[in-house]
């Protein structure tokens, strides 16, 4: 029993894992609808395998190890392959520059999701678990895989929906080794009460994604990803000292 309990986390890691090796494959073959949809799927189980270890008090250094492995390759290697495969084909017509600016882009996108993940490592023992340091892996890789889901949807392959996907990129990676705070969500308890009509945006969500997957996607992780600049700037805005404010008590 007790190793089932220890084996049952690390299998979902591995399906993870599994998800982000689906994509890269799927992507080679030409078939993005596919890749982009393991991409999420591998996300799914990234995020049941964390809370299953706590629920189950089966947290061990080898999972946090396995985890993180699994991490690259689904929401940093796979992704990047996945743009790849998408963009810089198409790109390189257009000339030898473009073509090298969408690999490096997409390789820029898989080396910041490796400092992400190393970063996010060291620091764990003592950072704030209300909040992520840099946009989280999943969430990045969620904004490059809905984005060309939404533009192989659409048949967005002149060059500025090209450079776009690449800016894109770029800008999920940059984010992602910012400082920018980001809530983790992970300040819920599993067993903690909440309302009904906080309950019913569940199947509300669901349905708004199952309507039009890339498009609802794309915008609910774009609009996260924006969170930690704007709240950050926000921050900075209010704690700003009043030009031509005095001090307390001065006529």
């Amino acid at each position: 029993m007790r190793r089932g309990i220890f084996l049952l986390p690390n299998l979902l890691t591995t399906c993870c894992l599994f998800g982000g090796f689906y994509a890269i494959v799927a992507s080679i073959d030409g078939n993005f609808e596919r890749a982009t949809a393991a991409i999420f799927i591998a996300m799914i189980f990234d995020g049941l395998d964390g809370r299953v270890a706590r629920l189950m008090h089966t947290e061990t250094a080898f999972g946090k190890e396995f985890d993180s492995l699994a991490d690259m390759v689904a929401f940093g290697l796979a992704p990047a392959v996945v743009c790849y495969q998408w963009g810089v084909e198409r790109i390189a017509e257009y000339g030898l520059a473009w073509w090298r600016f969408g690999w490096i882009a997409a390789f820029f996108y898989a080396a910041a999701v490796g400092l992400r993940l190393a970063r996010f490592n060291a620091r764990s023992a003592t950072q704030d678990k209300r909040y992520f340091e840099g946009l989280p892996s999943p969430s990045g890789a969620a904004i490059v895989g809905a984005f060309v889901a939404l533009a192989h949807q659409y048949d967005i392959t002149g060059l500025p929906g090209l450079i776009l996907a690449f800016v894109i990129t770029l800008l999920s990676a940059a984010l992602m080794v910012s400082k920018f705070p980001y809530r983790s969500f992970k300040d819920r308890a599993a067993g903690e009460r909440v309302r009904y009509s906080k309950l019913l945006l569940v199947p509300l969500a669901i349905a708004l994604i199952a309507a039009n997957p890339p498009v609802v996607l794309f915008t609910m992780f774009g609009v996260y990803a924006l969170s930690g600049p704007v709240g950050w700037s926000w921050l900075k805005l209010r704690r700003r000292p009043r030009e031509g404010a005095g001090p307390a008590g001065s006529v």
